[in-house]
Formats: structure tokens, C-alpha cells, sequence
């Protein structure tokens, strides 16, 4: 399967750049290019892209609104945003989770990190770069800004013990061979309740899942040493 992605940038030398790089693979092509947020969001629409590689800061609407838009479009259901950005803080990546992003790469990643991140977006993995540290984004994913509805821990209700068990796992920066080992049931098990838990809770993927378990207070975030 071909990776079909949307490069949304303000500045066309690092579009042509990502243009060149992911062309030159064979499961990867480039379908559309996006100057701000707002063309990001047309060209989606327009395109369906399997990701959408979107910087954060543009003129107009930036790159955190543009995820928010394409993430909660049912008609966009299929897409995945991976944010790629010179600002890579906590912060952003928790905004970023916020927004609905599947995943998180500072641009000093490696060509191979590059096209590692788009192949684990586009499966639907999330991806957290190397300088995005899980405590801290935990905490700021803890944090509900005032215009947000509040994520009750009741949404859970419709989880069996072990989809929870499984999620909270998952949230804790578990890989499926790694929840497996843990709960002595094998990868399969555990991505089919992951994956029930994903419908029931109407999560995008399983950025999505760790976003919601934070939120509703099913994992609570790592306190800093003294």
C-alpha cells in the first residue's frame, strides 16, 4: 500500500525538501502541498490523504487549529496528522495530542526517522520523538484548557476491566509484545482490546487512546523526583 501524504508548510523550500525525500520511496508519494492551515484543511477534503505532515507555526490558521479541524471531521476519519516542527516542547506535543495529532517528530530527525515516523503514523501507532518526555506531556495532557469539555472518567464505563487494564498499560508507553508479556496473553489479545476499546471510545488511534486515558484519570501522571 502506498502512503498517499500532504505536506503542509509555510515555507516551500522545506515542502520541496519533504517533497524530494518521501517521493524517492517506493510506499510513499506526495499528493498535495499547503502553504498555511486553512489550504491544509481544504486540501485534505479535497485529497483524503493517509497523513497530513503539518508544521505548527504558519500565517493564518496554524498548524494546532488545522490538526483540531482534521481530526475531528468524521469525513476525514482516515486521516492521520503528524506533526513536524523546529518546536519541539512539551508543550507543543501535548497541544498537539490535544488537537488529535497521531504523532510527533522535531525536524533535526534523521531521513530514516522521518520516514519511520510516516510508516508508524500511517499504521496507527503513535510516535513521540526523542525529545518529547512522557511525564511531562502527561502533565500537560492532565491540564484541561477552559474552553474544552470536561473528559468525565464515566466515558470508561463501557471498557471491560481488561480493556482498561490493557489501555492504562498502553498509556504507560507499552507496546503490544511488551502488554502481552505483562498480562501473559498474546499481541493478538491485546490489539483486539485495544482495538475495542478505540471504537468504544471513539478514538481516532492509539494516540488518541493515551490521550483519553490521561484525561479521565485512568493513568495519572508520573510525579518529578524531589
Amino acid at each position: 500500500m502506498t502512503i498517499r501524504v500532504l505536506l503542509a508548510d509555510d515555507q516551500a523550500l522545506m515542502r520541496a525538501t519533504f517533497r524530494t525525500l518521501i517521493d524517492s520511496c517506493d510506499d510513499m508519494v506526495v499528493i498535495g502541498e499547503a502553504s498555511d492551515g486553512r489550504e491544509a484543511v481544504e486540501l485534505a477534503h479535497a485529497h483524503h490523504p493517509d497523513i497530513v505532515l503539518m508544521d505548527i507555526r504558519m500565517p493564518g490558521m496554524d498548524g494546532l487549529t488545522a490538526t483540531a479541524a482534521i481530526c475531528r471531521d468524521p469525513e476525514l476519519s482516515a486521516t492521520r496528522v503528524l506533526v513536524l516542527t523546529t518546536y519541539e516542547t512539551e508543550e507543543y506535543v501535548a497541544r498537539a495530542l490535544q488537537a488529535g495529532a497521531s504523532g510527533f517528530l522535531g525536524k533535526d530527525a534523521t531521513v530514516d526517522e522521518l520516514f519511520t515516523g510516516i510508516r508508524t503514523v500511517a499504521s496507527g501507532e503513535p510516535l513521540l520523538s526523542r525529545g518529547a518526555t512522557r511525564s511531562l506531556i502527561a502533565r500537560f495532557l492532565t491540564v484541561r484548557p477552559s474552553h474544552d469539555r470536561p473528559v468525565r472518567p464515566q466515558r470508561l464505563a463501557h471498557l471491560t476491566s481488561r480493556e482498561r487494564e490493557v489501555m492504562a498499560l498502553a498509556a504507560n508507553g507499552k507496546s503490544n509484545e511488551g502488554i502481552a508479556d505483562i498480562l501473559a496473553i498474546s499481541p493478538l489479545t491485546v490489539r483486539t482490546h485495544i482495538q475495542r476499546a478505540m471504537a468504544k471510545l471513539d478514538a481516532r488511534d492509539r494516540a488518541q487512546l493515551i490521550v483519553i486515558a490521561y484525561q479521565t484519570g485512568l493513568v495519572q501522571p508520573a510525579r518529578a523526583a524531589d
